[in-house]
Protein backbone atom coordinates (compact mmCIF):
# COMPACT_ATOMS: atom_id res chain seq x y z
CA UNK A 1 0.00 0.00 0.00
CA UNK A 2 1.07 3.52 -0.32
CA UNK A 3 0.58 5.38 2.48
CA UNK A 4 2.80 1.88 4.25
CA UNK A 5 5.43 2.48 1.62
CA UNK A 6 5.86 6.06 2.53
CA UNK A 7 5.77 5.41 6.03
CA UNK A 8 8.53 3.13 6.24
CA UNK A 9 10.83 5.54 4.77
CA UNK A 10 9.13 8.92 6.93
CA UNK A 11 9.66 8.44 10.67
CA UNK A 12 8.05 11.06 11.47
CA UNK A 13 5.23 12.53 9.55
CA UNK A 14 4.92 15.77 11.79
CA UNK A 15 4.67 19.72 11.07
CA UNK A 16 7.83 21.32 10.51
CA UNK A 17 6.49 24.39 11.74
CA UNK A 18 7.82 24.96 15.19
CA UNK A 19 5.69 26.22 18.24
CA UNK A 20 4.98 25.30 21.65
CA UNK A 21 1.45 26.45 21.93
CA UNK A 22 -1.90 26.62 20.30
CA UNK A 23 -1.10 30.42 19.84
CA UNK A 24 2.43 30.14 18.13
CA UNK A 25 0.54 27.17 15.91
CA UNK A 26 -2.05 29.27 14.50
CA UNK A 27 -0.04 32.30 13.81
CA UNK A 28 3.19 30.19 11.77
CA UNK A 29 0.04 28.62 9.55
CA UNK A 30 -1.05 31.86 8.75
CA UNK A 31 2.29 33.11 8.12
CA UNK A 32 3.28 29.44 5.92
CA UNK A 33 0.57 30.42 2.91
CA UNK A 34 2.77 30.52 0.33
CA UNK A 35 5.57 30.33 2.02
CA UNK A 36 8.15 27.70 3.21
CA UNK A 37 8.24 26.68 6.95
CA UNK A 38 12.14 26.94 6.95
CA UNK A 39 11.55 30.39 6.01
CA UNK A 40 8.46 30.88 8.68
CA UNK A 41 10.93 29.16 10.93
CA UNK A 42 13.20 32.16 10.78
CA UNK A 43 10.91 34.60 11.34
CA UNK A 44 8.83 33.36 14.25
CA UNK A 45 11.22 33.22 17.71
CA UNK A 46 11.35 37.43 17.38
CA UNK A 47 7.46 37.51 16.65
CA UNK A 48 7.10 35.70 19.82
CA UNK A 49 9.25 37.26 21.46
CA UNK A 50 7.71 40.59 21.05
CA UNK A 51 3.94 39.16 21.19
CA UNK A 52 3.71 36.17 22.92
CA UNK A 53 0.28 36.14 23.61
CA UNK A 54 -2.73 36.72 21.92
CA UNK A 55 -3.36 39.67 23.63
CA UNK A 56 -0.01 41.30 23.31
CA UNK A 57 -0.60 40.56 19.10
CA UNK A 58 -4.28 41.83 19.08
CA UNK A 59 -2.94 45.03 21.05
CA UNK A 60 -0.21 45.99 18.57
CA UNK A 61 -0.34 46.94 14.69
CA UNK A 62 -0.30 45.36 11.80
CA UNK A 63 2.30 48.73 10.67
CA UNK A 64 4.21 46.97 13.84
CA UNK A 65 4.09 43.62 13.13
CA UNK A 66 5.28 44.10 9.11
CA UNK A 67 8.46 45.19 10.65
CA UNK A 68 9.55 42.11 11.68
CA UNK A 69 7.73 39.71 8.91
CA UNK A 70 8.83 41.47 5.70
CA UNK A 71 10.50 38.65 4.31
CA UNK A 72 7.35 36.60 4.66
CA UNK A 73 5.57 36.17 1.49
CA UNK A 74 2.57 39.01 1.32
CA UNK A 75 3.57 40.37 4.70
CA UNK A 76 1.21 43.51 4.75
CA UNK A 77 -1.98 41.46 4.19
CA UNK A 78 -0.57 38.40 6.68
CA UNK A 79 0.70 41.48 9.21
CA UNK A 80 -3.39 42.39 8.88
CA UNK A 81 -4.75 39.35 9.25
CA UNK A 82 -2.70 38.25 12.32
CA UNK A 83 -3.29 41.19 14.57
CA UNK A 84 -6.94 40.28 13.22
CA UNK A 85 -7.43 37.07 13.93
CA UNK A 86 -5.27 37.70 17.85
CA UNK A 87 -8.52 40.61 17.93
CA UNK A 88 -11.19 38.33 17.07
CA UNK A 89 -9.87 35.58 19.78
CA UNK A 90 -10.24 38.16 22.64
CA UNK A 91 -13.28 39.75 21.75
CA UNK A 92 -15.32 36.76 20.53
CA UNK A 93 -13.44 33.73 22.23
CA UNK A 94 -12.70 35.24 25.71
CA UNK A 95 -8.67 34.79 24.51
CA UNK A 96 -8.86 31.26 24.26
CA UNK A 97 -8.30 29.77 20.38
CA UNK A 98 -11.73 27.89 19.10
CA UNK A 99 -11.49 24.31 18.87
CA UNK A 100 -13.58 23.33 15.79
CA UNK A 101 -13.24 24.19 12.09
CA UNK A 102 -16.06 26.24 11.88
CA UNK A 103 -15.36 28.69 14.04
CA UNK A 104 -11.69 29.06 13.04
CA UNK A 105 -12.44 29.46 9.96
CA UNK A 106 -14.25 32.89 10.67
CA UNK A 107 -11.01 34.21 11.74
CA UNK A 108 -8.91 36.58 9.50
CA UNK A 109 -6.92 35.25 7.45
CA UNK A 110 -7.85 31.46 8.30
CA UNK A 111 -9.77 29.39 5.33
CA UNK A 112 -10.44 25.85 5.42
CA UNK A 113 -6.64 24.06 5.07
CA UNK A 114 -5.48 26.82 7.90
CA UNK A 115 -8.55 25.70 10.35
CA UNK A 116 -7.99 21.64 9.18
CA UNK A 117 -4.18 22.29 9.94
CA UNK A 118 -4.72 23.86 13.09
CA UNK A 119 -7.94 21.54 14.97
CA UNK A 120 -6.04 18.52 13.37
CA UNK A 121 -2.26 19.62 15.21
CA UNK A 122 -3.59 21.26 18.23
CA UNK A 123 -6.42 19.73 19.32
CA UNK A 124 -6.53 16.03 17.08
CA UNK A 125 -9.57 16.69 15.08
CA UNK A 126 -10.24 13.05 13.63
CA UNK A 127 -11.97 15.05 11.32
CA UNK A 128 -9.67 16.96 9.03
CA UNK A 129 -7.38 16.23 6.26
CA UNK A 130 -5.65 19.69 5.56
CA UNK A 131 -4.79 19.71 1.55
CA UNK A 132 -1.85 21.92 0.55
CA UNK A 133 0.22 22.20 -2.40
CA UNK A 134 2.29 19.24 -2.03
CA UNK A 135 -0.70 16.73 -1.05
CA UNK A 136 -3.02 17.92 -3.92
CA UNK A 137 -0.19 17.45 -6.15
CA UNK A 138 1.54 14.32 -4.51
CA UNK A 139 -2.17 12.45 -3.87
CA UNK A 140 -3.00 13.25 -7.94
CA UNK A 141 0.31 12.18 -9.36
CA UNK A 142 0.60 9.46 -7.16
CA UNK A 143 -3.15 8.29 -8.29
CA UNK A 144 -5.37 8.15 -4.88
CA UNK A 145 -7.30 10.76 -6.14
CA UNK A 146 -8.21 10.86 -10.21
CA UNK A 147 -9.41 13.81 -11.89
CA UNK A 148 -9.26 16.24 -8.53
CA UNK A 149 -9.02 19.44 -9.88
CA UNK A 150 -9.19 21.25 -6.40
CA UNK A 151 -8.07 21.26 -2.99
CA UNK A 152 -11.77 20.34 -1.94
CA UNK A 153 -12.05 17.21 -4.69
CA UNK A 154 -8.75 16.12 -3.36
CA UNK A 155 -9.85 16.20 0.05
CA UNK A 156 -13.08 14.23 -0.23
CA UNK A 157 -11.38 11.82 -3.06
CA UNK A 158 -8.56 10.94 0.18
CA UNK A 159 -11.06 10.22 2.64
CA UNK A 160 -12.78 7.94 0.17
CA UNK A 161 -9.76 5.77 0.55
CA UNK A 162 -7.80 6.43 3.44
CA UNK A 163 -9.09 4.95 6.78
CA UNK A 164 -10.48 8.34 9.00
CA UNK A 165 -8.20 7.39 11.75
CA UNK A 166 -5.32 7.78 9.72
CA UNK A 167 -6.08 11.53 7.91
CA UNK A 168 -4.15 12.98 9.92
CA UNK A 169 -1.08 11.07 9.35
CA UNK A 170 -1.55 11.23 5.79
CA UNK A 171 -1.38 14.56 5.73
CA UNK A 172 1.74 14.57 6.89
CA UNK A 173 2.88 12.43 4.99
CA UNK A 174 1.87 13.43 1.67
CA UNK A 175 3.24 16.59 2.87
CA UNK A 176 6.79 15.56 3.39
CA UNK A 177 6.89 13.41 0.12
CA UNK A 178 5.76 16.46 -2.00
CA UNK A 179 8.50 18.73 -0.19
CA UNK A 180 11.47 16.56 -0.35
CA UNK A 181 11.12 13.54 -2.92
CA UNK A 182 8.06 14.42 -5.43
CA UNK A 183 8.68 17.96 -5.96
CA UNK A 184 6.94 20.45 -8.09
CA UNK A 185 9.95 20.92 -10.61
CA UNK A 186 12.04 17.98 -10.61
CA UNK A 187 10.47 15.00 -8.67
CA UNK A 188 13.11 12.67 -7.62
CA UNK A 189 11.76 9.38 -8.67
CA UNK A 190 15.16 7.81 -8.88
CA UNK A 191 14.86 7.55 -5.15
CA UNK A 192 10.98 7.45 -4.71
CA UNK A 193 9.69 4.68 -2.32
CA UNK A 194 6.03 4.71 -4.55
CA UNK A 195 6.94 4.09 -7.83
CA UNK A 196 5.39 0.75 -8.00
CA UNK A 197 2.06 2.58 -8.02
CA UNK A 198 2.62 5.87 -9.21
CA UNK A 199 0.65 6.86 -12.30
CA UNK A 200 2.78 10.39 -12.94
CA UNK A 201 5.88 7.78 -13.09
CA UNK A 202 4.65 5.52 -15.09
CA UNK A 203 3.56 8.28 -17.65
CA UNK A 204 6.40 9.57 -17.69
CA UNK A 205 8.03 5.64 -18.14
CA UNK A 206 5.98 5.56 -21.73
CA UNK A 207 7.75 9.35 -23.30
CA UNK A 208 9.42 8.59 -25.84
CA UNK A 209 13.14 8.25 -26.19
CA UNK A 210 15.44 10.25 -27.14
CA UNK A 211 16.43 11.04 -30.26
CA UNK A 212 20.23 11.22 -30.93
CA UNK A 213 22.35 12.89 -33.71
CA UNK A 214 20.04 16.00 -34.25
CA UNK A 215 20.80 19.30 -35.96
CA UNK A 216 19.92 22.02 -33.42
CA UNK A 217 21.60 24.51 -36.37
CA UNK A 218 18.79 23.63 -38.91
CA UNK A 219 15.50 24.61 -36.34
CA UNK A 220 15.12 24.48 -32.73
CA UNK A 221 12.56 21.53 -32.88
CA UNK A 222 12.13 18.15 -34.69
CA UNK A 223 9.35 16.95 -35.92
CA UNK A 224 9.46 12.95 -35.78
CA UNK A 225 6.12 12.41 -38.08
CA UNK A 226 7.15 14.48 -41.38
CA UNK A 227 10.77 14.18 -40.04
CA UNK A 228 11.70 18.03 -40.70
CA UNK A 229 12.59 21.07 -38.10
CA UNK A 230 11.34 23.93 -37.29
CA UNK A 231 11.21 27.20 -35.02
CA UNK A 232 7.93 28.26 -34.34
CA UNK A 233 6.08 24.94 -33.15
CA UNK A 234 2.14 25.29 -31.96
CA UNK A 235 0.29 24.08 -28.95
CA UNK A 236 -2.25 21.66 -29.15
CA UNK A 237 -4.11 20.10 -26.30
CA UNK A 238 -4.29 16.29 -26.14
CA UNK A 239 -6.25 13.99 -24.70
CA UNK A 240 -5.44 14.60 -20.80
CA UNK A 241 -6.01 18.29 -21.47
CA UNK A 242 -2.50 18.80 -21.15
CA UNK A 243 -1.16 21.65 -23.70
CA UNK A 244 1.69 20.30 -26.05
CA UNK A 245 4.05 22.11 -28.17
CA UNK A 246 3.08 20.35 -32.18
CA UNK A 247 4.68 20.57 -35.68
CA UNK A 248 2.97 23.64 -37.42
CA UNK A 249 2.78 21.89 -40.51
CA UNK A 250 0.97 18.89 -39.40
CA UNK A 251 -0.01 19.21 -35.88
CA UNK A 252 1.88 16.08 -34.84
CA UNK A 253 3.02 16.46 -31.34
CA UNK A 254 5.75 13.88 -31.77
CA UNK A 255 8.06 16.91 -31.48
CA UNK A 256 11.81 16.72 -29.92
CA UNK A 257 14.25 19.32 -29.21
CA UNK A 258 16.49 19.54 -31.53
CA UNK A 259 19.43 20.59 -28.83
CA UNK A 260 18.96 17.73 -26.84
CA UNK A 261 17.14 15.13 -28.75
CA UNK A 262 14.48 15.07 -25.84
CA UNK A 263 10.74 14.59 -26.43
CA UNK A 264 8.92 17.95 -26.08
CA UNK A 265 5.63 15.96 -24.59
CA UNK A 266 4.96 16.42 -21.09
CA UNK A 267 2.79 13.96 -18.60
CA UNK A 268 0.45 15.97 -17.29
CA UNK A 269 0.84 17.73 -13.92
CA UNK A 270 -0.85 18.88 -10.97
CA UNK A 271 -1.02 22.66 -9.64
CA UNK A 272 -3.53 24.37 -7.22
CA UNK A 273 -4.51 27.61 -9.34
Amino acid sequence: MVIDALSNVISRPETELRFASEYELIVAVILSAQCTDARVNLVTPELFKAWPTFEALAATTSGEVVKIIASISYPNNKAKHLVGMASMVMSRYDGKLPEDQVSLMKLPGVGRKTAQVVSSVAFGDPDALPVDTHVFRVANRIGLVEGAGTPLKVERGLKRVIPRGDWGRVHHLLILHGRYTCTARSPDCSNCAVTHACKYYEAVQRLPKPIQGLDPAKGAYYCATRRHYFDRPISRSDRTGTMQIACPKCHSMNVYLSRSGLTAKIVRDYRID
